[in-house]
């Protein structure tokens, strides 16, 4: 039985941005808001208009500011919580 020595195994480095949890949660959230301010500046508004004249306007910002807030939640636990190394 004849044994031979190998070469070290190469490492495989990811790049760094994939690793980047904050960075992604960061960017994740301003977009969102960036969403919430465009709709709230050229969205429309929801109109209504009762059988007696009177009318109700709700800005469609305030709907997607809705979801944002969830959004926000979300990606704020998952990236900015406590990392765990896989091994």
């Amino acid at each position: 039985m004849t044994t031979m020595s190998h070469e070290p195994a190469t490492v495989v480095r990811r790049p760094w941005w994939s690793d980047a949890r904050d960075m992604w949660a960061s960017l994740a959230i301003s977009v969102m808001w960036l969403v919430v301010f465009a709709t709230a500046l050229f969205g429309p508004d929801f109109r209504s208009v009762d059988a007696a004249g009177n009318s109700t306007t709700i800005p469609s910002a305030l709907g997607v500011s809705l979801f944002a807030l969830f959004g926000t939640m979300s990606a704020a636990k998952y990236g900015f919580g406590k990392k765990t190394t896989d091994n």
